[in-house]
């Protein structure tokens, strides 16, 4: 009997505003056959610091977050703020 679990990202979104989504899948193996799989979801928003994040997210991010991308989220962040405030 070998148990093994492996883990892989499994979906990739970008959202409207830039916000690009991703789901890593944790599968546990016996030989051969799934015994379980569990996700794990996150968001990264435009700009946001990608240090420890898995390679295909980074370079998925590096292509969607223009300037042009990051521009608009700050300030579309900015602008939530100020009518929250």
């Amino acid at each position: 009997m070998s148990l093994t679990k492996t883990t892989s990202i499994d979906q990739i979104t970008i959202e409207e505003n830039g916000i690009v989504l991703y789901r890593e899948a944790t599968h546990i193996m016996e030989d051969g056959k799934e015994l379980s799989k569990t996700y794990h979801r996150s968001s990264l928003t435009p700009a946001q610091d990608l240090t420890g994040i898995p390679a295909n997210v980074v370079a998925i991010c590096n292509v969607a977050w223009t300037p042009e991308v990051i521009a608009a989220y700050q300030a579309q962040v900015e602008a939530s703020r100020i009518v929250g405030a």
